[in-house]
């Protein structure tokens, strides 16, 4: 019976120094993961943008608005990846010309690596494509290193280039670029007259997109709190001759939007580092302490059961 209490503190303290391993290494692992049932809405701008317009004839010049709505198809996901569905509409307040474009995208993803699947019917604007490299987030604990990460408007990954640290709004952040070269999207028919070009036939005409991303990551969540993105789209006709501009313009999130971003990233990350460090550091620590009362105990007890011996 005088055992008891060293047998219970042994027990306690291999309990938690097992359930902090179990915490750190199992659990967390199951517990940190992209949300299926994810809704968020973000905001970009792009000041003094050029566009050009089918209904005016002509490029426009204008301030854009982007609102960015994202939620996820909690039906198709599972215990390994995620499905979002995203929808972009584009306004020009300038002109007040409201969804001078919309476009829509649907993506797979690893909900633990943030690494593209592809399955369920991933598309961008109803065409089929083939996801690779990040989709949407970087991985948990993001390194200082290049990842591929997908563009969807050149639907294919590029490298993404770790190019230094920085802060926003206060936040530690790793930023990364990712550079597009010039890339043709589409080809599309049009009058001739639209360009300039002589003649009333309709015309061949392909859009080339070029283009760099920058993204500030929070290392620990690996979610973007800001992002800048720089477009140069033309329309060249088939001899290469560029006839129009398309598109060009640099948007990137408005301030309320990043505060945003830097709040949930913040929340995030707290705990992230609650469930990887915290959590398994205490219960590290109470079974340590266990352990070493045991000890103490065991000592305690050693001289009187000797000294029993003694007088049986």
């Amino acid at each position: 019976m005088q055992r008891t209490p060293v047998l219970v503190l042994v027990a306690v303290g291999a309990f938690l120094v097992v359930l902090a391993g179990m915490t750190r290494f199992w659990m967390a692992e199951r517990i940190i993961s992209a949300p299926a049932a994810h809704f968020n809405t973000v905001e970009l701008e792009a000041p003094s943008a050029q566009y050009f317009s089918v209904a005016d004839g002509k490029v426009l010049t204008a301030d854009l608005k982007m609102l960015v709505t994202t939620r996820g198809d909690v039906s198709q996901a599972t215990e390994s990846r995620v499905v979002w569905d995203e929808f972009t509409v584009v306004d020009d307040v300038t002109n007040n010309k409201r969804q001078i474009n919309i476009s829509e995208r649907r993506s797979a993803f690893d909900r633990h690596t943030g690494v593209g699947v592809n399955c369920c019917g991933v598309s961008v604007n109803k065409e089929p494509v083939n996801l690779e490299g990040q989709i949407y987030l970087f991985p948990f604990g993001v390194e200082k290193k290049t990842y591929k990460y997908f563009n969807q408007t050149a639907k294919r990954a590029f490298d993404a280039t770790f190019i230094g640290e920085d802060a926003v709004n206060g936040l530690p952040v790793y930023k990364f670029q990712l550079k597009v070269p010039p890339t043709k999207i589409a080809t599309l028919t049009v009058p001739a007259s639209l360009l300039g070009m002589s003649g009333t036939d309709d015309v061949q005409v392909d859009r080339w997109y070029e283009g760099v991303d920058t993204y500030w990551v929070e290392p620990t969540s690996g979610a973007p709190v800001k992002q800048e993105v720089r477009r140069n789209e033309t329309l060249k006709s088939q001899d290469g001759v560029e006839r129009a501009k398309a598109l060009v313009a640099t948007a990137s999130f408005t301030p309320k939007t990043v505060s945003d971003l830097v709040s949930t990233a913040t929340d995030a990350k707290s705990q992230i580092t609650l469930v990887k460090t915290t959590i398994p550091i205490a219960l590290l620590a109470a079974g340590l302490l266990a352990f070493g009362a045991a000890l103490v105990v065991a000592r305690r007890r050693a001289p009187r059961t000797v000294e029993e011996s003694a007088d049986a």
